[in-house]
Parts: C-alpha cells; structure tokens; sequence
C-alpha cells in the first residue's frame, strides 16, 4: 500500500496550490462579498483543466479521475469554498451526469464547452417539497410527439444563474417511486425555462444558488440523458461519486481554517510568549491535523476506488460525513485559537466556517449519510 501519490498528481496539487494561492485567494473575500466569480477566473480555470477534471481528453477534457479532481477541489477550496463549489456542481453533477448516462452524441455536443469553461453546467434534482427524499420530486415531463415538455420547480441549484445548460430530473412515470424518473438535457435558451433570484446564503456565497421554473419547457425527443425512467438509478451513482468532491472540499476548508490559525498563533503573543506555545492551543492544533488527515485518507480512498472502476457507496458516504463534520469543527476551533479577530471579516476564519456548515447538508445531510452506512454494515452483517 503506498500513501504516496503519484508523481503527475503531485504536480497537479502543486500546480493548483498555486493558483489558487495566487488566483483565487486574494479575491475571495471580495468574491464572497459580491456573491459572484468572475467569468475571467472561470475561463483561467478553464485553461488548466479544472472544468473538465472528469472529461476525457477527446472531449477537451483533462480527464484527471476522481483523485485529480479530488486533488484540485482541495487546493481551490483551501481558498475559496463557494469556487470550489462551483467546480464540484459543474464538473461532478452536470458533466458528470453525462458522463454516467449521456449517449455519444449529446457528449460530443455538450461536454467540450463545459470542459473548456465557455460555460457553465448545473445539474437539477432539489425541490421545494423534495431534498432528502429526492425520489419525491414533482416536476413532470410528458412526450408530446417528438418533444418533451417540462413542467416543476426546482431549488437551491448551483451554477443555475450563468449555466448553459441544466441536467433536469423529471417524473416520466407513476408506476414506481424511483424507476419512474427521468434525466433531461435543457439548454438556458429553452422558452418557458425561467431563473429566480440568488439565495441569500449564510456562506458559499461566491457560488450562486437560485431557484429554476419550468412552465413548457419543449425540448427534442433526443434530450432524453440516459435511459427512460432510470434517471434516478443515475442519479445516486452521480450522488456517490460528488460526494467524494464534497469530502475534498471540505478537507481544503479545514485545512486553510488549521493553517491559517497556526500562522496567527505564531505571531500572537498573550502571557509572554507566542500563544502557539500555549499547551491547550497546540492540543487544539493537534486535533485539527489528525483530522484532517484522516479526512483526506477517506476522500482518496473513495476517489481511487471509484478510478479502478468500482462502486464506493459507502466509502463517499464516510468520507462525506467525516469531513464535512470535520471542516466545521476544525473552522470553530480556528476562530476559538484567533479569539476577536478570527470572529471578524479580516480574517478568513468566519467565511470558511459558513461554507463549511453546508458541506454538512448538501449532496446527502449527515444524518442521510449514517443511513446509507448503516444500511450497508447491516447487509454485511446479514451476510456473514
């Protein structure tokens, strides 16, 4: 078994390190504050590959793995969570959508401009009265001839301001819960296709999130993405594998909440000496490190797992879980080390600490995560 990674891996995560060190870190105060990444820092990305991270090249993707893009939603989110964000919507719900379930045709079509960063992907499955119980959803499409038409709500989606294009979940049949729901490719341009104002969020606050109406919305019979009332089935394996995007981003969250705490207690002085030589502070630290790392040992199990070809159900739930539970711990305990000034906006404590709370909620809440481990040591159980 070896921890260490590869030598092209290593030079992506140095490579991202610095981008975003030098890139994305300076403006994501401001970023936050505006609730807006310029498409000027998108197309940058575009250029190195980090909104293609799951593409294969012959669709002008990087075609990284799930470890790549591991590798690189951790280093933007050490930054900037809302940028990391919007790289794990775009590149893991909406490409990675067609990825699990699009034809040659619509890849070709749509994957290169996502990759390329020309535009943005977002990816539609939430409803007003639908989150945990997604199979619960109530958007409606009906053949008509050779169009589809689409009726629904859909909420708190990600990229939905500026996309391009949109995976839209639909019912398409009565018949069974889960097997009776649909996947859509839907350009912006459809007619009857309408977005809502940005949520005003607690954090995450660079990636915007907005409601999205469909009122007969008429897309082609061939914009159908995947197999007819099997939509949702693609759904938890694209749930399975962004999840593993959320532990990443959550284990960058915590680690710029730890580096950026050590950096303070070094300088701070309080009873005589820097407080970073205070016992109790180093504990904390202490804790914090461990954690991490082992957040990430997760995350990277997941990924690879999901590289070599197999399911990891379990193993993005627990990285998942972990981290994300991690990232708002390891943030509180940053602004705890930092006392007044990390509880202030000079400090990027305070904003790492508000998007990590969503990492806790978003693509499967915790308490959803302890049921699907639950539910699969119990099978194991059963079988033994």
């Amino acid at each position: 078994m070896d921890f260490d990674l590869p030598e092209e891996m290593t030079a992506l995560r140095e490579m991202a390190r610095k981008f975003a060190a030098e890139e994305i870190g300076p403006h994501a105060r401001e970023w936050d504050r505006t609730g807006e990444i310029p498409m000027d820092a998108i197309k940058k990305m575009g250029e190195l590959g980090f909104m293609g991270t799951l593409a294969p090249t012959d669709l002008d993707g990087a075609e990284l793995g799930y470890l790549g893009n591991a590798i690189v939603i951790e280093e933007v989110a050490r930054q900037c969570g809302g940028t990391a964000l919007m790289l794990a919507a775009h590149n893991g719900l909406c490409q990675g959508h067609m990825l699990v379930a699009a034809n040659d045709e619509q890849r070709k079509k749509f994957i290169p401009p996502l990759a390329r960063g020309e535009m943005l992907g977002s990816w539609c499955l939430t409803e007003p009265s639908s989150g945990s119980d997604a199979a619960a959803l109530q958007t409606r499409a009906e053949l008509k001839g050779d169009e589809w038409i689409i009726n629904g709500s859909k909420m708190f989606i990600t990229n939905g301001d500026r996309a391009g294009v949109f995976i839209v979940m639909a019912r398409t049949s009565d018949e069974s819960k889960t097997k009776g729901i649909s996947a859509f490719i839907v350009e912006r341009d459809r007619a009857g296709l309408s977005i809502g104002p940005k949520e005003d969020k607690m954090g995450m606050r660079a990636s915007d999130t907005v409601p999205v109406t469909l009122e007969d919305v008429k897309v082609p019979k061939e914009n159908l993405c995947g197999e007819l009332n099997m939509g949702f089935i693609d759904t938890l394996k694209v749930l399975e594998r962004g999840r593993i995007a959320i532990g990443a981003l959550s284990t960058g969250l915590g680690r710029g909440a730890m580096e950026e705490a050590v950096s303070y207690a070094k300088d701070r002085e309080q009873f005589g000496k820097p407080i970073i030589q205070h016992q109790m502070l180093q504990f904390m630290l202490a804790d914090m490190a461990m954690e991490i790392d082992a957040a990430r040992l997760l995350v990277r199990k997941a990924a690879l797992l999901q590289d070599s070809g197999n399911p990891s159900e379990v193993e993005s739930a627990m990285c998942k879980l972990f981290a994300s539970e991690m990232a708002t711990k390891a943030c509180l305990n940053a602004i705890q080390i930092c006392g007044g000034y990390g509880y202030t906006k000079d400090m990027p404590m305070e904003r790492l600490m508000r998007d990590a709370k969503l990492c806790e909620i978003g693509e499967g809440s915790s308490q959803v995560q302890r049921i699907v481990i639950a539910r699969k040591l119990l099978d194991l159980r059963k079988g033994a």
